[in-house]
């Protein structure tokens, strides 16, 4: 999605074998650290969803937590947070899911979502998926509609998009 303004993509740093040799690690810091980049890239997301009727954003943990904070003030919605595993006081839902460089789980508390209620869910990076679908199964599995993911980057060479594919994607910068 190009827009005017800023190129964000000079606001985004790439860290070779991080953090595991051979993986290309996209860093947002930069465009974090860049008031009005930050501001532009969390304006782009809110404008694609504000005339939905959102209840929540959704955050991956852990820097999904600053995108979603900031997107759920300007739309005016609840923050929900997926966490890794023991992060949250019970009772929580726990999934497992393999991702591009191991395994790990995400856990979304039991009581966290009105049944129907419908949920963004935003993070930083789409690289081969299983995160993503993993916090969709999560929220999925507590009541609530996802209305859409949404990403600052996308790495289109590892598809993560197949994994999300029955729901609307919006990502903000692309790379191959």
């Amino acid at each position: 999605m190009a827009e005017a303004g800023l190129d964000l993509k000079t606001f985004i740093r790439t860290v070779q074998d991080f953090p595991t040799p051979g993986i290309e690690f996209k860093d947002i810091s930069p465009l974090l650290a860049e008031a009005k980049a930050f501001a532009q890239s969390i304006e782009m997301i809110a404008r694609h969803y504000e005339k939905e009727k959102i209840d929540y954003v959704a955050g991956i943990e852990a820097r999904g937590f600053i995108i979603a904070s900031a997107l759920s003030l300007r739309l005016q919605t609840g923050l929900l947070p997926i966490r890794k595993r023991g992060k949250l006081p019970g009772p929580v839902i726990t999934l497992d899911y393999e991702l591009e460089y191991g395994s790990a789980a995400l856990e979304l508390q039991k009581s966290s979502i009105p049944e129907d209620a419908k949920v963004l869910i935003v993070d930083d990076v789409l690289a081969t998926g299983g995160t993503a679908e993993c916090a969709g199964r999560l929220i999925t599995l507590a009541g609530g509609k996802i209305v859409g993911f949404a990403f600052l980057i996308s790495l289109e060479s590892l598809e993560g998009k197949k994994r999300i594919a029955n729901y609307e994607e919006l990502t903000i910068l692309r790379y191959e």
